[in-house]
């Protein structure tokens, strides 16, 4: 059949099933027509046991003489159960089979008939046959021709089996998977399974819109490798592997590439999927788009900050000088009341001594609403002086130490720095009742690239035995504002008491 057009295949199969048919209806022959050496006595014919052993078997077995007539063929007594038709209806007729083949199925199976006469090929088919009552049914049918000592076909054995039943339930289970994939592609939400090595074995359209990629070209690779930032790509097999091991890990944030070029940042949780055994076979990745979110609470940071900073000039430069000149001009008044010894004088004094208090006070209030002077060693000074306040104000040891200078001169991150710092200082106090207290601010050199680390620790109580739930308001805070800047805030309780917060850029 090679080199031939299938419609020629099925046109010479089709000639040959005739051709067979008609010895049928020959009857059977004393022997071969072809010169062969076949002995008739030769010839396989079903013993009493075997044919006992055959009949109970859950298939159609049958075996056809094709050159000894009707007379020598059998089909097992099965197919009546099967189709409705009894062994002599359908052996009365030897091509029902190819005639109550499926519509669908009857030029494939052609085919493959053909090769197998033609070539000796077994034949292994998966196809449909209508039933009596019209249901169909599908077969996986197993059949070999054998030829004699001419080469003339000479008999054909096989078994069909009944897969209706697998068939229906492969067809139930396709119709749940385009349900469950069509509810995937729809979502809004990127969402990657992956297997347990981190390769993607599926890849949601949002996930493809996002990044440009098609399932496709990102099908077998690892999961991680989608993320162009490094720091970005551990965070991910970290959460990764706690999964493996049993624990939920936290969601991550990690940036994509977008097909426009431009980065787009994702919020990612996952989720392990366990087999019967119970242990994880699968891992879902659920992502959603950050990026328009992250850049409005920036902006209203920004704008936050910037308003922060008018008012803290505002006060410093307005009202601070404002109050100054009060403060001269009664100072003066005072002084006059004084020398004419009249007795005014004292409550002129008291005036100019609450000015001063005033003047003290606004200067505070500006210095807290604009800590970090707009330098690269800002951050260092406002952290030795808020330092020193802490200590005078709350009657602990609090000290700043910082071995060697750390520039930052980027303002924003500065003052988130000093904001985390602060609300750090304040939980201590407050929470811990802490009586020493140290502000670390240190230049990493082990992190692969330039990296800053500002640490507090302190002696107080400590943070409950199970970590806290960071629920707090102030601990969000600290979070989201160490996650604006790209770093990471860690608290941990300390072994011999107090509590360690610390954050990496």
């Amino acid at each position: 059949m090679a080199g031939g057009s299938p419609q020629m295949s099925v046109q010479m199969a089709q000639a040959m099933l005739e051709e067979l048919a008609g010895v049928f209806l020959r009857g059977p022959l004393t022997e071969p027509d072809d010169g062969g050496s076949c002995n008739p006595r030769e010839l396989p014919s079903p013993q009493a046991g075997y044919r006992s052993l055959v009949e109970q078997i859950p298939a159609v077995v049958f075996m056809v003489n094709l050159d000894r007539g009707i007379g020598e063929a059998y089909v097992s007594p099965h197919i009546e159960a099967i189709l409705g038709y009894s062994q002599a209806e359908w052996l009365e007729d030897p091509v029902r089979w190819y005639r109550r083949i499926h519509p669908e199925d009857n030029v494939r199976w052609s085919t493959e008939a053909a090769e197998m006469f033609l070539t000796g090929k077994p034949l292994r088919s998966v196809y449909r046959v209508i039933a009596r009552d019209g249901h169909v049914v599908w077969f996986h049918c197993e059949a070999k021709m054998v030829r004699n000592d001419g080469g003339r076909p000479w008999f054909i054995q096989g078994v069909a089996f009944d897969i209706t039943q697998l068939k229906e339930a492969e067809a139930a289970l396709q119709e749940e998977r385009n349900f469950v994939s069509a509810i995937l592609n729809t979502a809004a939400t990127l969402i990657m399974v992956l297997d347990v090595d981190g390769r993607v074995i599926q890849f949601n359209q949002a996930c493809e819109q996002i990044s440009s990629r098609t399932f496709q070209q990102v099908r077998g690779t690892s999961a991680w490798d989608l993320f162009p930032v490094a720091e970005e790509r551990r965070h991910f097999r970290q959460a990764f592997a706690e999964l493996l091991e049993g624990r939920l890990p936290p969601k991550c944030e990690a940036h994509w590439a977008a097909g426009d070029g431009s980065g787009r940042l994702i919020s990612w949780s996952t989720a392990g999927l366990a087999g019967a055994n119970g242990r994880i076979r699968h891992i879902i990745a659920a992502g959603i788009d950050i990026t328009e979110s992250k850049r409005l609470e920036n902006a209203i940071l920004d704008i936050s900050a910037r308003e922060q900073r008018r008012i803290g000039q505002d006060l410093h430069d307005g009202l601070g000088q404002h109050l100054t000149g009060i403060a001269f001009m009664s100072k003066v008044l005072a002084q006059r009341l004084a020398d004419q010894a009249l007795p005014e004088s004292n409550a002129a004094a008291k005036i100019v001594t609450l000015v001063n208090e005033a003047i003290h006070k606004t200067r505070e209030l500006s210095r807290g609403l604009l800590p970090v002077v707009s330098d690269a060693l800002g951050l260092m000074s406002a952290l030795d002086q808020y330092a020193s306040e802490v200590a005078d104000l709350f009657g602990v040891e609090c000290r700043f130490e910082c071995g060697h200078p750390v520039f930052i001169h980027d303002d924003a991150v500065a003052n988130h720095l000093y904001r985390i710092a602060q609300e750090a200082v304040n939980n201590a106090i407050k929470h811990g009742r802490a009586s020493q207290i140290r502000i670390e601010l240190n230049q990493l050199t082990d992190t692969g690239g330039p990296g800053i680390e500002l640490s507090i620790t302190d002696d107080g109580v400590g943070l409950p035995k199970d970590g806290g739930n960071g629920s707090g308001m102030g601990l969000r805070i600290m979070n989201y504002r160490a996650k604006t800047i790209g770093g990471t805030l860690r608290m941990q309780r300390r072994p011999h008491g107090g509590t360690a917060v610390t954050c990496v850029l």
